[in-house]
């Protein structure tokens, strides 16, 4: 688990407590069953409406994603150029052939193992390059779909918010002749669907979705980088030469130094 995101979270909240516990001793009065079903019922249904269920049951398990380590970090991207530019060393001594044990060492990378694939069919550099960059891109637009789900559901849940608080204020006046006394009370029950709302999307469906596409900016960027160095591997650059090429894509505090790893 990530304890930066966990703590980030939990000091988010925490300060809408702290908040609500320093002004006022009526807590109940944010409390309201009726107002949180509206919001997340409602955002729920309009986007399973709108969506298709595979993608929305996805999106829903990518929220607890957030809260999960990720592993492609600078670090691995240093590790990425490193391989290329051991696989460019052994591809000298023995040829591309030699690559083939290298399969069963990266089967677990779905694009790895497709670009691997790829340059041991012999092809050159330019149709490696393209069947690389069209299988990076759409694995990027296939991630993103979750990304743009829970998007779509953070712009919903404050506009059912405002539904739930519109419905509570046409009951409230509707009864008002009856007890104008109860005008402050209904009021701030109707207003509890918007801080809901909100909340639910300012808090959970807005962070979720922005750091699911940075992750998946990140692991296209990391795509670009293979796909560079597997090029270079079929035009038969020297390990030198793809060093240097690889390493003008990475911030200068991650780069590969050939000389001191070798």
């Amino acid at each position: 688990m990530s304890i930066n995101t966990l703590f980030a979270f939990i000091l988010a909240f925490g300060l809408f407590v702290f908040a609500v516990v320093s002004s006022t001793d009526n807590y109940l009065i944010f409390v309201d069953v009726f107002s949180a079903v509206m919001v997340v019922g409602g955002t729920l249904a309009a986007t399973f409406l709108g969506q298709e269920y595979r993608y929305v049951m996805l999106s829903l398990r990518a929220i607890f994603s957030m809260f999960a380590v990720y592993r492609a970090g600078r670090n691995v991207l240093n590790q990425e150029v490193g391989r290329i530019i051991q696989w460019g060393y052994l591809a000298q001594q023995k040829g591309l052939i030699g690559l083939e044990q290298e399969i069963g060492k990266v089967e677990a990378d779905d694009f790895l193992s497709f670009g691997v694939e790829n340059l041991l069919s012999g092809y050159t550099g330019e149709e490696l390059r393209e069947s690389m960059e069209i299988a990076a891109e759409k694995t990027f637009e296939r991630n993103m779909v979750p990304a743009n789900i829970l998007k779509s559901m953070g712009s919903t849940a404050p506009a059912f918010g405002m539904i739930g608080t519109l419905v509570g204020l046409i009951i409230m006046l509707s009864n008002l002749s009856e007890d104008p006394k109860a005008l402050g009370t209904g009021l701030a029950v109707a207003l509890n669907t918007t801080l809901y709302g909100v909340l639910f999307a300012r808090l959970i469906l807005i962070p979720a979705s922005t750091k699911l596409t940075q992750r998946q900016q990140i692991q296209r960027f990391r795509h670009e980088l293979i796909t560079e160095g597997l090029v270079m591997l079929a035009d038969r650059r020297s390990p030198r030469y793809i060093a240097d090429r690889m390493n003008s894509f990475l911030d200068p505090n991650i780069r590969f130094d050939i000389d001191k790893q070798s």
